[in-house]
């Protein structure tokens, strides 16, 4: 069967930076609905078009087609008294607030630390390959929901 519009994906990938050194791979299978719902970077989910099991497909994204621009207004000074103890350079914050960015610690030094609400790959040019392993056409419910379900059905 052939990727297309309504159709679930399961598929396998990889992520490299611009310099080909592996980023981040798939442990396990990953699994979307095709069709503009959000799952896959849409310039990937353009290339799957009409794919189907055992195709693979490999593209240069952007930064604006992958994790987005750096946006300098995410990055901020925080005293660190007014953070947790347990704050670390690496460790993330939330406000629990949907709005708000959860923000990753990149530096602390004479009591601040820098907060960044970027992603962390924001900016960089990334290469993604992926292998894909099954091709079904969604069920009604998938639709409706706008994601595929596992084999035990919808669980929200």
């Amino acid at each position: 069967m052939k990727i297309f519009t309504n159709a679930v994906v399961t598929l396998n990938f990889k992520l490299f930076d611009a310099d080909g050194e592996l980023i981040e791979q798939s442990a396990t299978p990953v699994t979307y609905l095709h069709g503009g719902y959000s799952g896959i970077f849409p310039k990937a989910e353009d290339a799957l078009n009409f794919k189907e099991a055992g195709d693979t497909v490999k593209l240069s994204l952007e930064p604006s087609e992958a994790f987005g621009d750096h946006d300098p207004a995410l990055v901020r000074l925080e005293p660190l008294a007014r953070l947790p103890p347990d704050t670390v350079v690496g460790g993330y914050l939330s406000s629990g607030d949907d709005d708000e960015p959860v923000w990753r610690v990149t530096e602390i030094s004479e009591g601040k630390a820098v907060l960044d609400g970027n992603h962390e790959l924001a900016g960089q040019r990334v290469l993604f390959e992926c292998t894909v392993l099954d091709v079904r056409a969604a069920t009604e419910e998938e639709i409706e929901h706008g994601h595929p379900h596992g084999a035990h059905g919808c669980c929200h």
